[in-house]
């Protein structure tokens, strides 16, 4: 048999073939994967290392609030001024406001000069004064003027709390020359200290010319006076001695406080006074509660017509100045004043740090506002802003701190919210 020689062989042709299925799955595969790792590489630590959106506080409006107003009883005579220790100023005030005798007020003047050059360390007796005949010459001439004295011999030794004791209580005025003279070297020394003290705490309404006030000229205003009151109740010496019904002094023996209403509605001091030109006066002071505290209140009464009547008037006077006064919560530990919600789903409260209250005198507006910072995640007992309350001038702040742990937004959630 011959070969078919008019027989073509097929040739592989060179045009390409269309893609298999299996290739167009792995390359699609392989896309998808390539935009995946980018999103891995970059889209997720973009999201998970990304600003998380802070959360603010919602703090709820708060209502002002008003107190009572005050309403004094003073009495229908003389001149008076009442205040409060720790308070700034008198709170109230009747009759005239000028200038006018003290008559002998004015030895807590001499006690507190005599306890500045000569001071009494804790509850010592402090030197003591050995008296000599220019102090028995003393008694001759206020018993001549006929005013409160108390016995005194040349050589007598007495300590110095001991002394203004007798000077304080039974309102000796011959005690009140020996300790001046004995603490300055001269009654002119001793004013010019006295006034220089005057001066220093400004009672620049008040004028000295003794250490007694047996002199018409001792003269000072019930604002003052009011003010004397808070200095002398600073002092432990003057504060417990003008609070003794009686005491027993060296040579001396037993003394009556001339302060008939010690120990009525609270009165603890502190000095009367009476002379013709000045009439009936009473420097006071008394304890009273107010809410959860206790007040020291200071008065004043100049002019009286008998002490009787002064003290009558004193028991109402003080019961409308406890009446007048108002102990006012501001805010309690633990106090929710604002509230915080993250987006994420935390839930925290902004609360006072600590109990806050004010003591405040008649009508008064308490107004409040708060300032509280965002967070992003906190924990218990953090600093997170401020409430401020003001009552007229004013201002009292209470720290605000979370009130329990907040986290931070969590891995899944910044996962999950890319654009936030």
């Amino acid at each position: 048999m011959t070969p078919d020689r008019g027989r073509r062989i097929p040739y592989p042709s060179a045009v390409p073939t269309a893609e298999t299925p299996n290739f167009a799955v792995r390359r699609l595969f392989v896309t998808i994967l390539t935009v995946f790792i980018l999103i891995v590489a970059i889209g997720v630590p973009v999201a998970v290392l990304g600003p998380v959106p802070q959360a603010a506080a919602t703090v709820p409006a708060a209502q002002p609030t008003t107190t009572p107003a005050a309403k004094v009883v003073f009495p229908s005579f003389g001149h008076a001024a009442v205040g409060v220790v720790g308070m700034p100023g008198v709170l109230a005030t009747s009759g005239s406001q000028a200038p006018r005798p003290i008559a002998s007020i004015t030895k807590v003047v001499t006690a507190l000069v005599v306890l500045e050059k000569k001071p009494i360390e804790g509850k010592g007796d402090g030197p003591t004064l050995t008296f000599t005949e220019r102090d028995v010459a003393y008694l001759s001439d206020v018993m001549a003027q006929d005013g409160s004295s108390e016995p005194v011999q040349a050589g007598w030794k007495m300590p110095e709390r001991r002394a203004i004791e007798t000077m304080l209580i039974p309102s000796a005025n011959n005690y009140a020359e020996s300790l001046a003279v004995w603490a300055y070297g001269s009654v002119p020394t001793y004013l010019a200290a006295a006034r220089a003290f005057l001066k220093a705490h400004g009672l620049t309404h008040t004028t000295l010319v003794d250490t007694n006030g047996l002199n018409g000229g001792d003269r000072s205003t019930p604002g003052d006076l009011v003010a004397l009151g808070k200095l002398a109740l600073a002092s432990p010496v003057i504060a417990a001695a003008v609070k003794q019904s009686v005491a027993t002094e060296p040579n001396v023996g037993q003394i009556q406080n001339t302060n008939a209403l010690l120990g009525t509605l609270g009165v603890n001091g502190i000095k009367t006074g009476t002379t013709d030109q000045a009439g009936a006066c009473l420097l006071f002071s008394a304890q009273a509660s107010v809410g959860s505290r206790t007040v020291e209140i200071v008065g004043v009464i100049l002019g009286a017509p008998t002490h009787a009547q002064l003290d009558a008037t004193v028991p109402d006077l003080l019961t409308s100045v406890r009446k007048g006064l108002h102990d006012v919560t501001l805010a309690a530990r633990g106090q929710s004043l604002a509230i915080y919600h993250t987006k994420w789903g935390g839930v925290a409260k902004a609360v006072a740090k600590t109990d806050a209250d004010v003591l405040v005198w008649g009508r008064q507006t308490v107004l409040r506002t708060a300032s509280v910072a965002p967070i992003r995640g906190g924990r218990k007992g953090q600093a997170v802003g401020t409430a401020v309350y003001r009552i007229g001038s004013q201002s009292v702040p209470v720290t605000l701190v979370l009130d329990r742990s907040v986290l931070a937004a969590p891995f899944w959630w910044r996962l999950t919210h890319p654009l936030r």
